[in-house]
This record gives structure tokens, C-alpha cells and sequence, in this order.
């Protein structure tokens, strides 16, 4: 059992005033693996007063020893990699060799390229007209992180916002604390000033008083569109600064020129991993009609191969739904769907046995479905894949923009310009062709009810500046 008594807060670990915990729960089994603080205001109160004091002295520290103490930060990520990819696994399910890969690979990735971003944006020197403008960093940065890249977010948020000079107060999610702490751990081991990096736990009740907070200067948050909205409606009232990377219903276009068997294996990869819990997943599969059936029996029978597994077992690709509320919300959104017409193309195997006392979920395909279906229009943050017909190249963007959100996407043609094209016109913040990877040098967020501001590389630590110009005679 790990027990975190209280948050780190101006370079001590302080006991929470809080007078509840929270379990922390293995959605494997449903058993309890520790207990984290509930968190309250006055945890809040006091890390945003660490964080206020400590901004003069860390903005005004030298840009090049902000990135050596950020890069001993990495290396404190890479030495510690195996203990933090099965915390993740224990606290959100996700398959052990899918944490040590993606869960702790893009943390490391994300240090890296911010580092190298931070340099450059260092030796630049920018004038125009009589004006020299300078970037000044925000000031204190509340980050509100998710569960389903739990240390992943706590990187793409927290070490530009330390390496453009602003103070931060963490609140990660209430089911992923464990890896939080360790992170906090290997900030303070890096040599992170006392305030600059505080972290306070909880769920809606912290997040509430950060957000509300008067000595907060910006918010930074990646969730819900839900929660993003109430953010920025409480934001606004303070004219804090927000980031809001949100929900996403992805589009994912096929072609009428593909190879189809080759394709449809990657297109339920971009579903499925992570259980579906990604929010940039292509969720929407939207395929030419007259290859509509074809495309049916092959992501029906290829998503056997996407049956969950022990999640500690190193074969394992799919493990359990985060939470027990996740599946159940899940397997709802499904069942609604069938009854309104969809139909089930997935084989929809039982689960394997031994696996009942988890959050477990059989992935699902379903076809025969439109627009105006919640399966379709809602974000369902689970391995369900919905598969919609289009009638040319025209016709998949209309259905493609045909939703709220606009976070990713994907096309695949044989012929890469025509796939550039469609993607032109897809109203969204990034789109990947022919199964392109993830690229962190590359902004990263969305339109619509996607949410405000981009994350990753240079884009990502702008965001944690503002601009002031100085003009002379």
C-alpha cells in the first residue's frame, strides 16, 4: 500500500488539512493499492502562496540553468522509468509494456524536444519596427491534469511552463496521484527551487479552488469538454489565462484507393490503444460505400486481436477501463446505440476468464450508425469504434466536420497529395496521414469544443509567455 499524507508544497512534503482520503483503486481487480489526500482550499491556498513567492527569484533565474535543472529532471524520469510505468499500470490499467513504451517513452520524448525548443526561443532576439519585444512568463500556472497519460501531461504542462519561468501548483488526477508524487520527488532531486513546483491533490473540490484562486495567473487544463467550459466561464471572470486541450471525436477517412487489408489493422490501433482512452483516438471510421462491407468483416474480425488481457502480462494489448465508472459509462453509450439501430460488427466475445472482478470491456465495432447518434457525436473514451459510409472525397469531409469537436484526425489514400488535400479541409488541430506518428515537435490541441491553445514544443511553452513590447523614440 502507498499512502501520500499530503501535498509537496514550497519544497516540503506537507500533511493534508483535508479530512478525507481518497482509495486508489486497480481497475484490474478493483482493489485498493494506497490512499492519496482528498485535498481541500486550504491545501490550495497554500500552494498558490509557495508558488507566488517563489516567481520573482525563478523568473529571474538564468534561461540556461532553468533547462540543466529541467534536463537533470529528465534523466530523473529515465532512472526511474520502471517504478513509474508500473505505478500507471496499477493505477489506470493500461498493459505494462504499453506503459514503459508510450506511457514513459512520451514523457521522455516531450523533455527532450521542450529543451530543445527552449534553447532556441533563448538565443532569439525579436524587434519590430522601434519595438523590442520580450516574452515575460505568465506568472503562477495552475495544471490540472487527466488519468489516461497521467505523467505525459504532467510533463507537457509542467516543465515549459518552469522553463519560460512561471511558478506551478500540479493538481493531477484523483485516480493517478502515485506517479505525481514520484514526479515531484525527481523535480526536487533536480534542484527546482522551493515554490516553484508545488502539488496538491483531490478531485472536483481542489480543482474548483484552484481555478477560482486569485493568485492563480493561468490555467492549463486537459480534460472534459464539460469541466473545460465551467474553467473558462470561472476563468473569465478573473481574465485568467487558459489552455484548455478537451474531447475529441475523431475522423478517421479512408479513401477509395487504399489497400484495405493493410489499413484496416492501423485504423483499430488508432481506436483501441489505451482501451480507447486518447483523446485524439479516430473514433469515426468513415470509409467508401461501395467498400462499406468489406471494411466490416475486417476491423469485425481483426478487433478479436483487441481482447482484454492481465494488464501486468507483458502480451498483454488491451488492459482494463480506467475506472469502473468509465466501463460501465462505456458499455451504456453501446447499448443505447443498439437500441436506437446500430449494429454490432465485432465478434463480441465474452471475457476471457479470471477477468470479472475488473473494468474490463470487449471491444466493439459498430456500423449502421449517423450523425445524429450520441455513439457518433459523443466521446465515448473507450474501445468502440463507429463506422460511417461516405460517397467521395467531398462527402467524407462533410461527414468528418460534421461534429462539435475538432481535436484530431486521419486520411489514407495511396496517393499522399490527395490525402494532404482532404486533411486541408478537415476542421480539426492535427490529422495524421497514412498512420503517421505522433510528432511532439508539432502543436498539439484543438478547435471547436476541443478546447483554447496548443501544447508540445515550441507552441507549447509560447503559450506560458506573454508578450510585451518596448518601443523607443
Amino acid at each position: 500500500m502507498r499512502e501520500i499524507p499530503g501535498g509537496f508544497i514550497d519544497g516540503h512534503w506537507v500533511n493534508s488539512e483535508a479530512p478525507g482520503r481518497i482509495a486508489i483503486i486497480n481497475p484490474a481487480n478493483g482493489q485498493a493499492i494506497g490512499h492519496a489526500p482528498a485535498g481541500c482550499e486550504t491545501d490550495v491556498a497554500k500552494a498558490v502562496v509557495a508558488a507566488h513567492g517563489a516567481f520573482a527569484g525563478w523568473a529571474s533565474t538564468p534561461v540556461a540553468e532553468r533547462i540543466a535543472i529541467l534536463r537533470r529532471a529528465r534523466d530523473g524520469i529515465s532512472k526511474r522509468s520502471d517504478e513509474i510505468a508500473a505505478l500507471i499500470t496499477q493505477q489506470m490499467g493500461t498493459p505494462i509494456s504499453f506503459s514503459k513504451a508510450a506511457q514513459i517513452g512520451l514523457p521522455l520524448r516531450n523533455f527532450d524536444v521542450t529543451l530543445a525548443a527552449m534553447e532556441e526561443i533563448a538565443g532569439e532576439e525579436v524587434t519590430l519596427g522601434r519595438s523590442r519585444i520580450f516574452r515575460d512568463p505568465v506568472g503562477v500556472v495552475a495544471a490540472i491534469t487527466p488519468w489516461n497519460f497521467p505523467l505525459h501531461q504532467i510533463v507537457a504542462k509542467v516543465v515549459p511552463a518552469l522553463l519560460a519561468g512561471c511558478t506551478v501548483v500540479l493538481k493531477p488526477s484523483e485516480l493517478t496521484p502515485f506517479d505525481a508524487a514520484v514526479f515531484a520527488e525527481i523535480l526536487n532531486d533536480a534542484g527546482v527551487p522551493a515554490g516553484a513546483f508545488n502539488l496538491v491533490f483531490g478531485g472536483a473540490e481542489t480543482g474548483a479552488a484552484l481555478v477560482e484562486h486569485p493568485g492563480v495567473d493561468m490555467i492549463s487544463f486537459t480534460g472534459s469538454t464539460r469541466a473545460g467550459r465551467s474553467i473558462a466561464a470561472i476563468a473569465g471572470g478573473s481574465l485568467k489565462k487558459v489552455s484548455l486541450e478537451l474531447g475529441g471525436k475523431s475522423a478517421n477517412i479512408l479513401l477509395d484507393d487504399v489497400d484495405y487489408e493493410k489499413v484496416a489493422p492501423a485504423a483499430l490501433q488508432q481506436c483501441f490503444v489505451n482501451a480507447g482512452q486518447t483523446c485524439a483516438a479516430l473514433t469515426r471510421l468513415i470509409v467508401p460505400r461501395q467498400h462499406k462491407e468489406r471494411v466490416e468483416q475486417l476491423v469485425g474480425q481483426l478487433a478479436d486481436g483487441w481482447q482484454p488481457g492481465d494488464p501486468d502480462l507483458p502480451d498483454t494489448r488491451m488492459g482494463p477501463m480506467a475506472s469502473f465508472v468509465q466501463q460501465g459509462r462505456a458499455k451504456r453509450m453501446v447499448a443505447a446505440a443498439v437500441k436506437e439501430g446500430a449494429r454490432i460488427v465485432s465478434n463480441g466475445a465474452e471475457l476471457p476468464e479470471g477477468l470479472n472482478a475488473g473494468a474490463y470491456m470487449t471491444p466493439v465495432v459498430l456500423s449502421d450508425v449517423d450523425s445524429d447518434m450520441d455513439i457518433v457525436r459523443d466521446e465515448v473514451f473507450g474501445p468502440v469504434l463507429c463506422i460511417l459510409a461516405h460517397d467521395g472525397d467531398e462527402d467524407a469531409v462533410r461527414i468528418a466536420n460534421d461534429s462539435e469537436y475538432g481535436l484530431s484526425g486521419g486520411v489514407w489514400s495511396a496517393d499522399e497529395n490527395r490525402a494532404f488535400a482532404v486533411a486541408r479541409r478537415i476542421r480539426t488541430g492535427q490529422v495524421v496521414i497514412n498512420g503517421a506518428m505522433l510528432d511532439l515537435e508539432a502543436p498539439f490541441g484543438g478547435v471547436k469544443q476541443s478546447g483554447l491553445g496548443r501544447e508540445y514544443g515550441r507552441h507549447g511553452i509560447e503559450e506560458f509567455f506573454n508578450l510585451k513590447a518596448i518601443t523607443r523614440p
